[in-house]
């Protein structure tokens, strides 16, 4: 059985971002989850989605990351240390808040009828 480098790179990435989000970084009433991570095959570049509830802070949040970017990287460097260390990109991921979107149409309509 053969093993997919950057597959198990993204499964460490996503355990261990997450952890990092809650313990280096303060959101005061919202919640920041790392929903996925895409690492590229040459492992050069990893595309973090992040989630926010609720929505109306997803703007301020994704500025924070990327500030806080450098200092992110050197804490994942740090835990995993794999080589090489994928450059880490932020994604917000939008798949909740369009869900809830569709749940308030369809409700919407259900209620209409």
């Amino acid at each position: 059985m053969r093993f997919h480098r950057p597959e198990r790179v993204s499964d460490l990435i996503i355990e261990e971002f997450n952890k990092i989000i809650v313990h280096e970084l303060e959101f005061p009433g919202t919640l920041v989850t790392v929903i996925d991570v895409e690492v590229s095959k040459d492992l050069k570049v990893a595309k973090v989605k992040i989630s926010v509830i609720p929505p109306e802070k997803t703007k301020k949040i994704f500025t924070a990351l990327n500030l806080a970017k450098g200092r992110l990287q050197f804490l994942l460097h740090r835990k995993l240390n794999i080589r090489p260390m994928p450059r880490i990109e932020f994604e917000i991921d939008r798949g909740l808040e369009q869900a809830a979107d569709i749940e308030k149409k369809l409700l919407d309509e259900y209620n209409k009828e």
